[in-house]
Protein backbone atom coordinates (compact mmCIF):
# COMPACT_ATOMS: atom_id res chain seq x y z
CA UNK A 1 0.00 0.00 0.00
CA UNK A 2 0.92 3.77 -1.02
CA UNK A 3 0.09 4.52 2.74
CA UNK A 4 3.07 1.83 4.31
CA UNK A 5 5.37 2.91 1.67
CA UNK A 6 5.42 6.49 2.46
CA UNK A 7 5.45 5.68 6.36
CA UNK A 8 8.72 3.28 5.74
CA UNK A 9 10.05 6.22 4.41
CA UNK A 10 9.15 9.06 7.53
CA UNK A 11 9.76 5.43 10.25
CA UNK A 12 13.20 7.55 11.08
CA UNK A 13 12.20 10.92 11.67
CA UNK A 14 9.19 9.36 13.38
CA UNK A 15 11.02 7.45 15.90
CA UNK A 16 13.34 10.41 16.34
CA UNK A 17 10.49 12.16 17.92
CA UNK A 18 8.94 9.36 19.84
CA UNK A 19 12.21 8.52 21.44
CA UNK A 20 12.84 12.29 21.80
CA UNK A 21 9.53 12.54 23.91
CA UNK A 22 10.31 9.38 25.73
CA UNK A 23 13.43 11.01 27.15
CA UNK A 24 11.33 13.60 27.93
CA UNK A 25 8.57 12.56 29.72
CA UNK A 26 6.13 14.60 31.54
CA UNK A 27 3.35 13.93 33.97
CA UNK A 28 -0.89 14.73 34.06
CA UNK A 29 -1.31 18.51 32.75
CA UNK A 30 2.53 19.22 32.76
CA UNK A 31 2.86 18.50 29.46
CA UNK A 32 4.53 21.51 28.09
CA UNK A 33 7.84 20.47 26.82
CA UNK A 34 5.67 18.01 25.05
CA UNK A 35 3.18 19.97 24.16
CA UNK A 36 5.10 23.03 22.72
CA UNK A 37 6.86 20.37 20.64
CA UNK A 38 3.60 18.86 19.24
CA UNK A 39 2.36 22.28 18.46
CA UNK A 40 5.80 23.31 16.56
CA UNK A 41 5.70 20.35 14.60
CA UNK A 42 2.03 20.73 13.61
CA UNK A 43 2.60 24.62 12.19
CA UNK A 44 5.47 23.11 10.10
CA UNK A 45 3.54 20.81 8.69
CA UNK A 46 1.18 23.25 7.30
CA UNK A 47 -1.81 22.38 9.53
CA UNK A 48 -4.43 25.01 8.69
CA UNK A 49 -5.03 25.64 12.49
CA UNK A 50 -2.92 25.25 15.69
CA UNK A 51 -4.62 25.85 18.59
CA UNK A 52 -2.74 25.38 22.16
CA UNK A 53 -3.50 25.12 25.77
CA UNK A 54 -6.99 23.10 25.76
CA UNK A 55 -7.40 21.56 29.07
CA UNK A 56 -4.05 23.46 30.23
CA UNK A 57 -1.75 21.81 27.92
CA UNK A 58 -3.72 20.19 24.96
CA UNK A 59 -3.09 20.93 21.49
CA UNK A 60 -5.38 20.51 18.54
CA UNK A 61 -4.58 21.10 14.85
CA UNK A 62 -7.15 21.15 11.47
CA UNK A 63 -6.15 19.59 8.48
CA UNK A 64 -8.38 20.83 5.17
CA UNK A 65 -8.83 18.21 2.47
CA UNK A 66 -8.51 19.29 -0.98
CA UNK A 67 -12.06 17.37 -2.06
CA UNK A 68 -14.07 20.23 -0.86
CA UNK A 69 -16.46 20.36 1.75
CA UNK A 70 -17.46 17.42 4.03
CA UNK A 71 -17.64 16.05 7.54
CA UNK A 72 -15.24 16.58 10.62
CA UNK A 73 -13.71 13.63 12.29
CA UNK A 74 -11.41 13.70 15.36
CA UNK A 75 -8.17 11.43 15.33
CA UNK A 76 -6.60 11.57 19.33
CA UNK A 77 -3.48 10.81 21.15
CA UNK A 78 -2.39 11.08 24.47
CA UNK A 79 0.78 12.48 25.91
CA UNK A 80 1.44 12.34 29.68
CA UNK A 81 3.53 9.63 31.36
CA UNK A 82 3.04 7.49 34.53
CA UNK A 83 5.59 8.57 38.30
CA UNK A 84 7.33 5.50 37.98
CA UNK A 85 11.56 4.83 38.08
CA UNK A 86 12.54 3.33 34.54
CA UNK A 87 14.51 0.49 34.53
CA UNK A 88 15.26 -0.33 30.82
CA UNK A 89 18.80 1.55 30.11
CA UNK A 90 17.99 2.01 26.98
CA UNK A 91 20.11 4.77 24.78
CA UNK A 92 16.25 6.86 25.44
CA UNK A 93 15.60 6.73 28.68
CA UNK A 94 14.02 8.99 30.54
CA UNK A 95 16.20 11.75 31.78
CA UNK A 96 13.40 12.67 34.52
CA UNK A 97 13.98 10.39 37.07
CA UNK A 98 10.86 9.07 38.69
CA UNK A 99 8.46 9.40 35.13
CA UNK A 100 8.68 7.72 32.45
CA UNK A 101 6.57 6.67 29.12
CA UNK A 102 5.60 3.63 30.53
CA UNK A 103 2.45 3.09 28.76
CA UNK A 104 3.68 4.19 25.42
CA UNK A 105 1.81 7.65 24.78
CA UNK A 106 5.30 8.81 23.23
CA UNK A 107 4.18 6.33 20.44
CA UNK A 108 0.71 7.39 20.33
CA UNK A 109 1.41 11.23 19.89
CA UNK A 110 4.53 10.11 17.55
CA UNK A 111 2.03 8.17 15.59
CA UNK A 112 -0.58 10.99 14.84
CA UNK A 113 2.52 13.41 14.22
CA UNK A 114 2.92 10.94 11.18
CA UNK A 115 -0.45 10.55 10.36
CA UNK A 116 -0.67 14.64 10.30
CA UNK A 117 2.29 15.40 8.50
CA UNK A 118 1.25 12.86 5.73
CA UNK A 119 -2.25 14.51 5.69
CA UNK A 120 -0.97 17.69 5.67
CA UNK A 121 0.95 16.69 2.54
CA UNK A 122 -1.40 14.94 0.30
CA UNK A 123 -5.19 16.31 1.81
CA UNK A 124 -6.62 13.71 -0.34
CA UNK A 125 -9.98 13.76 1.36
CA UNK A 126 -13.26 15.42 1.76
CA UNK A 127 -14.14 17.56 4.48
CA UNK A 128 -11.63 18.36 8.14
CA UNK A 129 -9.48 16.18 10.37
CA UNK A 130 -9.08 17.54 13.49
CA UNK A 131 -5.87 15.82 15.24
CA UNK A 132 -6.41 15.89 19.10
CA UNK A 133 -3.13 15.89 21.28
CA UNK A 134 -4.46 15.08 24.89
CA UNK A 135 -2.74 15.63 28.60
CA UNK A 136 -3.90 14.04 31.73
CA UNK A 137 -5.03 10.54 30.63
CA UNK A 138 -3.36 8.88 33.75
CA UNK A 139 -5.75 9.76 36.15
CA UNK A 140 -6.42 13.48 35.52
CA UNK A 141 -9.39 12.79 32.86
CA UNK A 142 -7.61 15.49 30.30
CA UNK A 143 -10.64 13.65 27.93
CA UNK A 144 -13.27 14.91 29.76
CA UNK A 145 -11.50 18.60 30.83
CA UNK A 146 -11.17 18.77 27.13
CA UNK A 147 -14.79 18.00 26.38
CA UNK A 148 -16.05 20.48 28.76
CA UNK A 149 -13.83 22.92 27.52
CA UNK A 150 -15.75 22.76 24.23
CA UNK A 151 -13.69 20.70 21.85
CA UNK A 152 -16.33 18.73 20.12
CA UNK A 153 -18.74 21.82 19.48
CA UNK A 154 -15.42 25.03 18.72
CA UNK A 155 -13.92 22.33 15.98
CA UNK A 156 -17.51 20.57 14.55
CA UNK A 157 -16.54 17.07 15.66
CA UNK A 158 -19.12 14.64 14.20
CA UNK A 159 -16.95 11.61 15.26
CA UNK A 160 -13.55 10.83 16.95
CA UNK A 161 -11.18 7.80 16.95
CA UNK A 162 -8.46 6.69 18.97
CA UNK A 163 -5.64 4.02 19.65
CA UNK A 164 -3.76 1.80 22.26
CA UNK A 165 -0.52 -0.08 22.02
CA UNK A 166 -0.41 -3.37 23.43
CA UNK A 167 1.68 -6.18 24.41
CA UNK A 168 1.00 -9.51 23.58
CA UNK A 169 -0.71 -8.33 20.23
CA UNK A 170 1.50 -9.67 17.38
CA UNK A 171 3.12 -6.66 16.32
CA UNK A 172 1.52 -3.99 14.01
CA UNK A 173 -1.18 -6.22 14.24
CA UNK A 174 -4.90 -4.81 15.62
CA UNK A 175 -7.71 -5.94 17.99
CA UNK A 176 -11.20 -4.13 18.30
CA UNK A 177 -14.62 -4.98 19.97
CA UNK A 178 -17.91 -3.13 19.81
CA UNK A 179 -19.28 -1.96 23.13
CA UNK A 180 -18.08 -1.95 26.46
CA UNK A 181 -13.89 -2.39 26.09
CA UNK A 182 -12.45 -1.04 28.53
CA UNK A 183 -13.67 -0.75 32.32
CA UNK A 184 -15.05 1.96 34.65
CA UNK A 185 -12.39 3.24 37.36
CA UNK A 186 -13.88 3.76 40.56
CA UNK A 187 -12.06 4.52 43.73
CA UNK A 188 -12.99 4.63 47.62
CA UNK A 189 -11.69 5.61 50.64
CA UNK A 190 -12.71 4.00 54.03
CA UNK A 191 -11.47 5.38 57.27
CA UNK A 192 -12.43 2.95 60.59
CA UNK A 193 -12.43 4.76 63.28
CA UNK A 194 -12.29 2.77 66.89
CA UNK A 195 -10.83 3.46 70.65
CA UNK A 196 -6.48 3.58 70.42
CA UNK A 197 -5.50 2.03 73.54
CA UNK A 198 -2.78 -0.15 74.61
CA UNK A 199 -1.96 -3.02 72.38
CA UNK A 200 -1.57 -5.22 75.57
CA UNK A 201 -4.95 -4.54 76.72
CA UNK A 202 -7.45 -4.97 73.52
CA UNK A 203 -10.69 -5.26 76.08
CA UNK A 204 -10.10 -1.59 76.54
CA UNK A 205 -9.77 -0.63 73.10
CA UNK A 206 -12.03 -0.62 70.03
CA UNK A 207 -9.48 -2.58 67.29
CA UNK A 208 -9.96 -0.48 64.26
CA UNK A 209 -7.02 -3.00 62.38
CA UNK A 210 -9.31 -5.67 63.55
CA UNK A 211 -12.56 -4.10 61.76
CA UNK A 212 -10.74 -3.36 58.46
CA UNK A 213 -9.25 -6.61 58.24
CA UNK A 214 -13.13 -7.68 58.36
CA UNK A 215 -13.67 -5.50 55.84
CA UNK A 216 -11.44 -6.20 53.39
CA UNK A 217 -12.31 -9.63 53.84
CA UNK A 218 -15.95 -9.14 53.27
CA UNK A 219 -15.50 -6.08 50.21
CA UNK A 220 -14.63 -9.34 47.99
CA UNK A 221 -17.79 -11.07 48.63
CA UNK A 222 -19.38 -7.98 46.24
CA UNK A 223 -17.82 -10.22 43.37
CA UNK A 224 -18.31 -13.43 44.89
CA UNK A 225 -22.01 -13.48 46.11
CA UNK A 226 -24.18 -10.02 45.28
CA UNK A 227 -22.78 -9.66 41.33
CA UNK A 228 -24.06 -12.27 38.71
CA UNK A 229 -21.65 -14.17 37.98
CA UNK A 230 -21.50 -13.11 34.07
CA UNK A 231 -20.98 -9.70 35.17
CA UNK A 232 -17.46 -8.30 35.19
CA UNK A 233 -16.06 -6.83 38.83
CA UNK A 234 -12.85 -6.40 40.51
CA UNK A 235 -12.82 -4.77 43.79
CA UNK A 236 -9.44 -4.01 45.03
CA UNK A 237 -8.17 -2.72 48.54
CA UNK A 238 -5.02 -0.86 47.85
CA UNK A 239 -3.50 0.27 50.54
CA UNK A 240 -4.52 0.36 54.15
CA UNK A 241 -2.53 3.10 56.74
CA UNK A 242 -3.15 3.14 60.43
CA UNK A 243 -2.86 6.07 62.73
CA UNK A 244 -0.15 4.39 64.30
CA UNK A 245 3.40 3.06 63.87
CA UNK A 246 4.48 1.99 67.50
CA UNK A 247 4.45 -1.88 67.77
CA UNK A 248 2.39 -2.23 71.34
CA UNK A 249 -0.57 0.28 70.51
CA UNK A 250 -4.14 -0.22 68.61
CA UNK A 251 -4.82 2.73 66.56
CA UNK A 252 -7.40 4.93 67.00
CA UNK A 253 -8.08 4.59 63.50
CA UNK A 254 -7.31 2.86 59.83
CA UNK A 255 -7.55 4.43 56.59
CA UNK A 256 -8.09 2.30 53.47
CA UNK A 257 -7.74 2.92 49.61
CA UNK A 258 -9.26 0.83 46.67
CA UNK A 259 -11.04 0.74 43.23
CA UNK A 260 -13.76 -0.56 41.66
CA UNK A 261 -13.59 -1.90 37.94
CA UNK A 262 -16.66 -2.43 35.96
CA UNK A 263 -18.22 -2.93 32.63
CA UNK A 264 -21.66 -1.73 33.29
CA UNK A 265 -23.40 0.67 35.13
CA UNK A 266 -25.84 -1.27 37.47
CA UNK A 267 -22.88 -3.29 38.54
CA UNK A 268 -21.15 -0.35 39.39
CA UNK A 269 -24.09 0.95 41.40
CA UNK A 270 -24.14 -2.39 43.04
CA UNK A 271 -20.64 -2.20 44.01
CA UNK A 272 -21.42 1.57 45.46
CA UNK A 273 -24.01 0.44 47.24
CA UNK A 274 -22.36 -2.39 48.81
CA UNK A 275 -19.07 -1.08 49.89
CA UNK A 276 -20.77 1.29 52.04
CA UNK A 277 -23.15 -0.86 53.24
CA UNK A 278 -20.49 -3.48 54.32
CA UNK A 279 -17.85 -1.07 55.94
CA UNK A 280 -20.69 0.65 57.83
CA UNK A 281 -22.39 -2.11 59.21
CA UNK A 282 -18.89 -4.35 60.09
CA UNK A 283 -18.02 -0.83 61.76
CA UNK A 284 -20.91 -1.27 63.51
CA UNK A 285 -20.80 -5.03 64.64
CA UNK A 286 -17.78 -4.28 66.56
CA UNK A 287 -18.64 -0.48 67.79
CA UNK A 288 -16.65 1.49 65.49
CA UNK A 289 -17.29 3.99 63.02
CA UNK A 290 -16.48 3.70 58.95
CA UNK A 291 -16.30 6.71 56.77
CA UNK A 292 -17.04 5.93 53.35
CA UNK A 293 -16.22 8.31 50.25
CA UNK A 294 -16.84 6.69 46.50
CA UNK A 295 -15.55 8.68 43.71
CA UNK A 296 -17.03 7.62 40.16
CA UNK A 297 -13.90 8.52 38.09
CA UNK A 298 -13.81 7.24 34.30
CA UNK A 299 -16.83 5.95 32.83
CA UNK A 300 -16.99 2.12 30.99
CA UNK A 301 -15.47 2.93 27.65
CA UNK A 302 -17.71 1.46 24.76
CA UNK A 303 -17.36 1.45 21.19
CA UNK A 304 -20.15 2.76 18.56
CA UNK A 305 -21.17 -0.15 16.33
CA UNK A 306 -20.68 1.45 13.22
CA UNK A 307 -17.38 2.97 13.52
CA UNK A 308 -15.95 0.23 15.23
CA UNK A 309 -16.87 -1.58 12.09
CA UNK A 310 -15.58 0.68 10.11
CA UNK A 311 -12.14 1.02 12.07
CA UNK A 312 -11.78 -2.30 11.76
CA UNK A 313 -12.21 -2.87 8.20
CA UNK A 314 -9.38 -0.14 8.06
CA UNK A 315 -6.96 -2.05 10.11
CA UNK A 316 -7.46 -5.38 8.14
CA UNK A 317 -6.54 -2.83 5.08
CA UNK A 318 -3.61 -2.23 6.63
CA UNK A 319 -2.45 -5.73 8.17
CA UNK A 320 -4.64 -8.04 6.39
CA UNK A 321 -6.38 -8.83 9.62
CA UNK A 322 -8.23 -6.69 12.56
CA UNK A 323 -8.66 -9.88 15.76
CA UNK A 324 -11.48 -9.54 18.34
CA UNK A 325 -10.05 -7.30 21.58
CA UNK A 326 -10.09 -8.73 25.08
CA UNK A 327 -12.19 -6.71 27.60
CA UNK A 328 -10.14 -5.09 29.62
CA UNK A 329 -10.54 -3.78 33.07
CA UNK A 330 -8.14 -1.27 33.11
CA UNK A 331 -9.64 2.39 32.26
CA UNK A 332 -9.06 4.79 29.77
CA UNK A 333 -10.32 8.45 29.84
CA UNK A 334 -11.07 8.52 25.70
CA UNK A 335 -14.35 7.20 27.24
CA UNK A 336 -15.87 10.52 27.85
CA UNK A 337 -14.63 11.38 23.84
CA UNK A 338 -17.03 8.33 23.19
CA UNK A 339 -19.93 9.90 24.96
CA UNK A 340 -19.78 12.49 23.57
CA UNK A 341 -19.60 11.60 19.88
CA UNK A 342 -19.41 8.36 18.12
CA UNK A 343 -16.58 6.48 17.27
CA UNK A 344 -14.40 3.84 18.36
CA UNK A 345 -10.76 2.93 20.26
CA UNK A 346 -8.44 0.40 18.54
CA UNK A 347 -5.39 -1.93 19.90
CA UNK A 348 -2.29 -1.91 18.13
CA UNK A 349 0.48 -4.55 18.37
CA UNK A 350 3.37 -3.48 20.36
CA UNK A 351 4.69 -7.48 20.01
CA UNK A 352 6.56 -9.41 23.06
CA UNK A 353 7.31 -6.56 25.40
CA UNK A 354 7.29 -5.45 29.03
CA UNK A 355 3.40 -5.30 30.53
CA UNK A 356 2.39 -1.42 30.28
CA UNK A 357 2.90 0.67 33.41
CA UNK A 358 5.91 -1.78 33.98
CA UNK A 359 9.64 -0.31 34.78
CA UNK A 360 11.41 -2.12 31.42
CA UNK A 361 8.57 -0.85 28.98
CA UNK A 362 9.31 0.98 25.93
CA UNK A 363 7.30 1.60 23.34
CA UNK A 364 8.04 -0.56 20.54
CA UNK A 365 8.79 1.19 16.87
CA UNK A 366 8.39 -0.85 14.42
CA UNK A 367 4.65 -0.54 15.36
CA UNK A 368 4.71 3.02 13.96
CA UNK A 369 4.31 2.00 10.01
CA UNK A 370 0.98 0.02 10.59
CA UNK A 371 0.02 2.75 13.43
CA UNK A 372 0.18 5.90 11.08
CA UNK A 373 -1.13 3.99 8.45
CA UNK A 374 -3.99 3.08 9.92
CA UNK A 375 -4.83 6.65 10.99
CA UNK A 376 -4.67 7.84 7.88
CA UNK A 377 -6.79 5.50 6.41
CA UNK A 378 -9.90 6.38 8.78
CA UNK A 379 -9.29 10.00 7.52
CA UNK A 380 -8.78 9.25 4.18
CA UNK A 381 -11.84 6.53 4.00
CA UNK A 382 -14.05 7.83 6.05
CA UNK A 383 -13.72 11.25 4.25
CA UNK A 384 -13.52 9.71 0.86
CA UNK A 385 -13.53 12.54 -1.76
CA UNK A 386 -16.92 11.70 -3.94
Amino acid sequence: MPVRNRFAEMLPEITEWRQDFHRHPELLFDTHRTAASVAEKLRAFGCDEVVEGIAQTGVVGVIVGAGGPGRTIGLRADMDALPILEATDLPHASTNPGVMHACGHDGHTAMLLGAAKYLAETRNFAGRVIVIFQPAEEGGGGARVMCEEGLMERWGIEEVYGMHNWPGIPLGEFAIRPGPFFAATDVFDIVVEGRGGHAAKPNEAIDSTLVASHIVTALQSIAARNADPVDQLVVSVTSIESSSKAFNVLPQSVAMKGTVRTLAEPVRDLAEARIAAIATGIAETFGAVARVEYFRNYPVMANHPEQTEFAAGVAASVTGRCAEGPLIMGGEDFAFMLEARPGAYILVGNGDSAALHHSEYDFNDESIVAGCSWWVGIAEQRLAVG
